[in-house]
């Protein structure tokens, strides 16, 4: 069952072009991850999805509705990439102001502690720091029981333990048969929870598949190894340095390796290993660098 789509979106501001023909559809029990660089449309799209904008063509439906229409979104949890939370109310009464748009929401006190925000339920917002200010963002988006949940960027602002705390709790969504579109810059973030990844530049969809295909879609290996001097090699088309080690990236790593005997090269603790999605993710949208798009409230 197909829970959210876009057929042929395009989306448009002004003169700049956001989304170009896009299609996306996004299954029950999905963890699907949507990665591309500022600008490159993700935002657009998450809106779009979940109703908060029109496109300019084609067509988007939402539990085979039409997201606009509040009876589409029932069953909808949302965290957008910025949360306005009313600083003068306190935890508690935030969470118990969403809660009445819902038959059975989740019981609050579950909620904040699943979230790590039991100790905070008396404070205002306005005095809670930006980490916690995101993670009650993101809490509320399971409050309702939903079907799927989209999150846009849910971790910005968050330390590392409460970035893995969330990641246990969209797991634990997703493993009680929940569907989640979660869209992110950090590509650690999605290479740990994702099944399926969808990768967008310039406003069109470059990749779309598992974690493991996303990264053979480049067709280069990561051969590490250490050595005094390298002379110039074939098939090389990154070099990197880090802690006494050199790092290439090629097109065939069996190919460098017998370049690297041939040429009489000293080289020790040789490894050879694929690309992870940040190398890429970053070989799939080298050329795709998108225009800025801008803020239009519409």
């Amino acid at each position: 069952m197909i829970l959210a789509r876009a057929e042929q979106v395009t989306r448009r501001y002004g003169d700049v072009l956001a989304l170009d023909g896009v299609d996306l559809a996004v299954h029950a029990g999905e963890l699907v991850g949507l990665l591309g660089p500022n600008g490159a449309g993700k935002s657009t799209l998450v809106n779009l999805l979940v109703g908060l904008r029109r496109p300019t063509a084609g067509r988007v439906r939402l539990f085979d509705g039409d997201p606009r229409d509040p009876a589409s979104r029932r069953q909808l949890g949302v965290t957008p990439q910025e949360t306005g939370l009313p600083g003068t109310l306190r935890v508690g009464e935030v969470v118990d102001f969403v809660a009445a748009h819902y038959s059975d929401p989740v019981p609050k006190a579950e909620l904040l502690d699943r979230f790590g925000l039991t100790d905070q339920v008396r404070r205002q917002t306005g005095g809670l720091s930006g980490g916690q200010r995101r993670r009650l963002a993101v809490a509320l988006a399971f409050l309702g029981r939903p079907r799927l949940v989209v999150l846009d960027e849910p971790t910005t602002g968050l330390d590392v333990e409460a970035r893995h705390t969330l990641w246990e709790q969209i797991r634990t969504f997703h493993a009680e048969g929940g569907t989640v579109l979660l869209s992110s810059h950090y590509l650690e973030e999605v290479e740990a929870l994702a099944q399926r990844v969808v990768v967008l530049g310039r406003g069109r969809v470059l990749a779309d598949d598992t974690v493991g295909a996303v990264r053979d879609i480049v067709g280069v290996r990561r051969v590490s190894l250490v050595a005094d001097t390298l002379p110039p090699l074939p098939g090389v088309v990154n070099t990197a340095h880090a802690d006494g080690r050199t790092h290439l990236l090629t097109t065939d790593a069996d190919q460098l390796v017998r370049d690297l005997v041939a040429a009489g090269v000293a080289f020790r603790d040789l490894e050879v290993r694929p690309t992870s999605l940040e190398e890429a993710f970053l070989a799939i949208t080298a050329d795709d660098r998108p225009a800025a798009v801008p803020e239009v409230t519409r």
